[in-house]
């Protein structure tokens, strides 16, 4: 492992009082130096059982935040489709969308997609996905713009049972009309047992491929274990493989995985064991092989943290944006860290 000086670490959006969470689950976009994230607020709570730190009998919304200067400073907006607060009931698609868009945004979460053709400002949504045979999506924002209309999402679904998961790739031709199922990814985890693979992130290799890391968790000898492991598709999503590594036993958290503009791939994801924190690793070699786990930090006060997602700047610095827990407060916030690969 290794830290660096170098390393700039931002508050997004931090109150007294409230519970600012999984960037993850809602999507970031990026033009140059202007970026968004999503995430969702509610209220702190400290959770007598140990888990997240929210009050779940209060009310929980949408935030987005925006910053036009590479993620050094931000403000917080929100999203567009929330009518007095209250998000619509979604709609069939209507199909058209123009994806080539130079101001596009695209969201996925649970059944629904949304999209903006002005960097986020204005959304349209929430418009209906179909199931693939599965009682619910649940989705979040991973996808791909292959053609003016045509997009390739990376999803998940409910198990056999409802329960998490198993992820799937799926394809629009017609901008959003239609949704076709391309391949699921990997086996579906044992039904009626505690064990799901969700929360795909997903990038093409060089050579046209896909590679994905998925967010897995299981029993084994009794234990519940959480990590990433990471498939790979010759053929545009039909079919997936399952690779050796990397393989990040990081104790519960999805990875957020790009193309760095020198061809490089970066992985980050939070840490859920002691040191609590933010981490990456790189790979050179279109996912073959990994260099050493960079921190980008280590000071997380407990395990509820992470949800990263990343872009690179016009620089070429990353920013990730993720939920924090530290020793200063009780309250989870949202954060970034603005690192340079090209260090590592």
């Amino acid at each position: 492992m290794s830290l660096d000086a170098s390393l700039t670490n931002v508050t997004i959006y931090r109150q007294v009082g409230s519970f600012a969470g999984w960037p993850a689950n809602h999507g970031i976009w990026s033009w140059g130096d202007e970026i968004v994230v999503g995430f969702k607020l509610g209220y702190y709570r400290e959770n007598p059982t140990g888990g997240h730190a929210i009050d779940r009998e209060r009310p929980e919304t949408r935030r987005q935040a925006r910053s036009l200067d590479g993620g050094s400073t931000w403000t917080i907006e929100t999203p567009s489709f929330l009518e007095n607060g209250e998000e619509p009931e979604p709609r069939d698609p209507e199909g058209g969308i123009d994806f080539s868009h130079p101001d596009l945004a695209v969201k996925f979460r649970s059944g629904n997609y949304y999209y903006s053709l002005d960097r986020c400002r204005t959304w349209n949504g929430p418009f209906k996905m179909p199931t693939f045979g599965r009682e619910k999506l649940l989705a979040r924002t991973d996808y791909m713009v292959e053609g003016k209309h045509e997009l390739t999402a990376f999803l998940a679904a409910s198990k056999d049972d409802g329960n998490e998961g198993q992820p799937l790739c799926v394809r629009t031709l017609d901008g959003g009309k239609t949704w076709d199922m391309v391949g699921w990814i990997g086996g579906q985890p044992p039904v009626d047992t505690y064990g799901y693979a969700i929360m795909p992130s997903t990038v093409q290799l060089q050579s046209g491929a896909y590679l994905t890391m998925i967010r897995r968790s299981g029993v084994f000898d009794g234990t519940k274990q959480w990590w990433l492991e990471a498939y790979l598709s010759p053929d545009r999503g039909s079919s997936w493989y399952m690779l050796a590594k990397p393989r990040i036993h990081n104790a519960g958290n999805p990875a957020s995985m790009i193309v760095l503009e020198d061809g490089r791939i970066a992985l980050t994801y939070g840490w859920r064991k002691s040191p609590y924190g933010i981490r990456a690793v790189i790979s050179a070699d279109d996912g073959q092989t990994w260099g050493r786990e960079i921190v980008l930090r280590h000071d997380g006060a407990s395990w509820d943290l992470g949800y990263p997602r990343t872009v690179q700047r016009q620089d070429g610095k990353c920013v990730t944006a993720y939920y924090f827990h530290d020793h200063e407060s009780p309250e989870r916030y949202i954060a970034c860290t603005i690192w340079d690969p090209c260090r590592w």
